[in-house]
């Protein structure tokens, strides 16, 4: 076996040191096929040998003997696979040369040089004139509902030009409701209706268990008054408008729906009064702008590399998205001290694309992320393909994103840098390469979720189903009503992803020996005769990704996939079971729960690859084992949410590399331990009281415990329904640290807040919400470096303290009608603080939700 897996890591090394040269050498590329082909029957090898070594572990005398004969004919298949090998090494000259050669390449280089992330603006560019023909129409008056459409070309800017008027302030004022929809091509009608509705209400189980046509009638009740704008984006047919319309009521004249499409009979068919706006292409003077602010985040361009970059332009046939794509990969071979270097890689930039373009130039787009793709560091390529695992339109979570990841060993510890670190800095080399877009971000400027253009996404599902990658693939159900590729493809492929019709696919008894990953995003219930039959399928699994599922009791033969180092799963079970501790591979485990609290019997400290348990419930961890009280857990990092009955000394002395920390319960029982302030790794924590956990009125008074026993280099902290006295912001105000605060549902109560002899010296971030708050007295000396300040349904507070004017670059408010004077005057303020220099460096952003005017 150890032979096999030296044989192994030379092979990998070669198709990692051959990848740049595989599109200019046909023979390479199918000997590179050869080879990944035999790399997947070793890796299965070895994977199916420690299956077998961990099953002889639990086995009887009897079983052992039985086992003997499978553990033979494991090793015959061993001898198979080491001899599919040896041609590669005698004949076609791999050897470990070519591993040595790989650890000392470029793209080693490149991925330890520590450079700071260059994260895109979204640069906007022309197009006034189209945008404000749009808001025209919003502007408009009719006399029933009325329906705007644009279309044009992918990548031609529909949805950035709908984003636009979506955040424009004259929007914004005249519809205080907006809701913004993705359909995409696999839309389901009612997750759209769902998704429309959040809006107005919180979905219940009850609420999810109705059909759409149900939903569709509540939505169409709630619609009928009121001035609302709807974004459908990226609408692909006219039967999809059909089957969404009824939602609408025609006889709200105050309503407006837009739409994006790339086809103008949507539009035609969405309103027979209204042309569909087309987008226009970019004039050549918006093509080279849009250029130069993508490349050089300014409207300039050094003369030495115009003929260069403008000849590069002319290529991109004055499509938004292919000059953008194209910036993307001159950023990287852009340096600041040597334009003679710069004009030389430009150069050859531009002969790649005019190569690239000259075959086929109605693929133009295509080529172009192809030769971007082909541009990127073989370490980050596995990584973009990944991204067409996810839906269409789909938001990602990037905490989600980079755990799976990880999971699937795309990311490879260096030196000191943490997995989760590194996977951060691909993230955001891909961004600053505009392969994936920023979306959401945290308040402390932190990208929190991410999404990519429909044209990446099928690039990356066709680069990855192709037979040199086989990285991933698709599984979908056509109209005849069998699975796009058949269910006997699947023998190909690492990863499967299935979002729909998923219970038809399982209930097919598909086998996949060679799967490692399966994700799914359908939300349904997972019957109980179909709880088995995903291990019982897929043995070699690493990633299971089901957590829109609902198991109806947790899945016990999960745990025979020993190799399963990522699980997302939800159901309504309140015990974790002890035998999750087999899966000793496990990196993430996430649990979502609708029961309170889950009581988790696996042996934790014994799972020494655990480094993230995500709970919604309140969690009561295990006794640790006599073996381990001396030992910590050293790769655990998340931990949330934990009940405080388990916030002991003992559970922190063992989780002594936290990073992040929940705990939900009756905060006011840590005041009584300790132990917290030996967590001197931990960076952020969430404290939420929950007061269902014992009667209210014997519950003891909030209080926080003394600053010595919080984490020593604590950096966010989040407090939710604790009912603290505002006097007790002077133990937070000792947090050294501290630069995030979040105060939500009530953390404080109490009408005053006298904050002028506090002193928050790091503090950048504070969010409040839902407090009582009316009078908040406070300087600049108390909040000395506080940028961002995010108010939220405090309709009590009178006024924000003017004096803090001096450190804001950003206010939010939302439903706190009486603070909108106090903020404007801020604005004010603002602009005669800062000199022209400071103002040109850093803007202030004021913002204030619709309604609150």
């Amino acid at each position: 076996m150890a032979l096999l897996q030296n044989d192994l890591e030379i092979l990998q090394a070669f198709i990692k040191k051959s990848s740049a040269k595989k599109n200019k050498d046909e023979a390479l590329k199918i000997l590179m096929r050869q080879v990944k082909d035999v790399i997947f029957e070793a890796e299965d090898a070895i994977d199916t040998f420690v299956i077998q070594a961990a099953e002889k572990k639990r086995q009887s005398l009897f079983a052992k003997m039985n086992g003997s004969i499978k553990t033979l004919s494991i090793a015959n298949e061993v001898q198979a696979v080491r001899a599919k090998m040896k041609p590669f090494f005698t004949e076609h000259g791999v050897h470990r040369a070519a591993a040595l050669s790989t650890e000392r390449g470029p793209d080693t280089i490149r991925e330890e040089k520590k450079e700071p992330p260059m994260v895109r603006r979204d640069n906007i560019v022309g197009l006034e004139d189209e945008t404000d023909t749009l808001i025209g129409y919003l502007m408009e008056e009719k006399k029933e509902l009325d329906v705007i459409s644009i279309v044009g070309l992918p990548g031609l800017g529909k949805t950035t030009i709908a984003g636009k008027i979506f955040r424009d302030p004259k929007v914004q004022y005249e519809f205080p409701t907006r809701i913004w929809v993705f359909v995409s091509q696999d839309y389901k009608r009612k997750d759209v209706f769902l998704s429309i509705l959040k809006s107005f209400t919180t979905i219940t189980e009850d609420m999810q268990r109705k059909t759409d046509m149900e939903i569709a009638q509540i939505l169409s009740d709630i619609l009928r008054e009121g001035r609302f704008l709807i974004v459908l984006d990226d609408v692909w047919t006219a039967e999809a408008w059909l089957d969404l319309h009824v939602a609408f009521p025609k006889s709200n004249y105050l309503g407006k729906i837009l739409i994006t499409s790339r086809h103008a009979e949507v539009a035609r068919q969405a309103n027979h009064k209204r042309d569909p706006h087309e987008l226009r292409l970019l004039t050549h003077k918006e093509s080279w702008l849009l250029f130069m602010l993508e490349v050089f985040g300014e409207p300039a361009c050094p003369s030495k590399l115009e003929v260069h970059g403008k000849l590069i332009v002319d290529q991109c046939n004055r499509l938004p998205l292919a000059i953008v794509v194209i910036a993307g990969i001159l950023v990287k071979k852009t340096s600041a001290g040597d334009l003679n270097a710069t004009e030389k890689q430009w150069g050859k930039v531009r002969e790649r694309v005019k190569y690239y373009l000259k075959e086929d130039p109605e693929k133009r787009m295509e080529k172009i992320i192809s030769l971007s793709y082909n541009k990127l560091p073989y370490h980050l390529r596995p990584c973009f393909l990944y991204f067409g695992m996810f839906p269409e339109d789909f938001e990602i979570p990037v905490q989600k994103l980079i755990l799976m990841w990880i999971a699937e060993g795309f990311i490879q510890r260096k030196n000191d840098i943490s997995l989760e670190e590194t996977a951060q800095d691909y993230l955001e080399e891909l961004i600053s390469r505009n392969l994936v877009m920023g979306d959401k971000k945290s308040l402390d400027g932190r990208i929190k979720s991410c999404r990519i253009h429909d044209m990446l996404r099928e690039f990356c599902k066709n680069e990855s189903g192709n037979d040199h990658e086989k990285l991933f693939q698709e599984i979908k159900m056509s109209d005849e009503g069998i699975f796009v590729p058949s269910i006997t493809e699947e023998l190909k492929y690492r990863r499967l992803c299935i979002h729909s019709h998923f219970l038809s696919f399982i209930s097919s008894k598909p086998r996949g020996p060679r799967v490692r990953s399966l994700f799914s995003k359908e939300e349904m219930t997972l019957p109980l005769k179909n709880i088995s039959s995903i291990p019982a399928a897929f043995k070699l699994l690493r990633v299971l990704d089901v957590k829109s599922f609902k198991f109806t009791k947790f899945p016990n033969d999960l745990t025979d996939l020993v190799h399963l180092r990522y699980i997302a799963l939800s159901s309504d079970f309140k015990v974790l079971p002890k035998s999750i501790t087999k899966i000793w591979n496990l990196h993430t485990l996430i649990v979502d729960t609708t029961s309170r609290t889950l009581e988790i019997n696996a042996d934790l400290w014994n799972m020494i690859n655990l480094r993230h348990l995500k709970t919604n419930a309140s969690s009561i961890l295990p006794n640790a084992p006599e073996v381990t009280k001396q030992g910590g857990s050293e790769e655990l990092q998340t931990l949330g949410m934990i009940s405080t009955q388990s916030c002991t000394e003992d559970v922190f002395g063992r989780a002594c590399n936290l990073k992040k920390l929940g705990i939900r319960g009756q905060i006011a029982a840590l005041a009584r331990c300790r132990g917290l302030e030996r967590l001197r790794n931990l960076r952020k924590l969430k404290l939420f009281n929950d007061v269902r956990f014992g009667s209210t009125s014997e519950a003891p008074a909030p209080r926080l415990p003394p600053p010595d026993a919080f984490p020593p280099k604590l950096k966010s902290l989040t407090l939710s329904a604790t009912n603290l006295e505002w006097d007790h912001m002077s133990t937070l105000c000792m947090l050294n640290h501290l630069e995030v605060l979040k105060l939500k549902d009530k953390a404080f109560v109490g009408v005053f807040w006298d904050a002028s002899g506090a002193c928050f010296r790091k503090l950048e971030v504070l969010y409040i919400e839902r407090v009582e708050l009316v009078h908040w007295k406070a300087s600049s000396q108390g909040f000395p470096v506080l940028g961002s300040l995010v108010l939220r349904n405090c309709e009590k507070l009178q006024e924000i303290p003017l004096d803090l004017h001096k450190s804001l670059h950003s206010l939010d408010l939302k439903r706190c009608k009486d603070a909108v004077d106090s903020a404007r005057e801020i604005e004010r303020a603002k602009k005669q603080y800062q000199t022209h220099e400071n103002a040109q460096m850093s803007g202030f952003k004021l913002v204030i939700a619709p309604g609150d005017e």
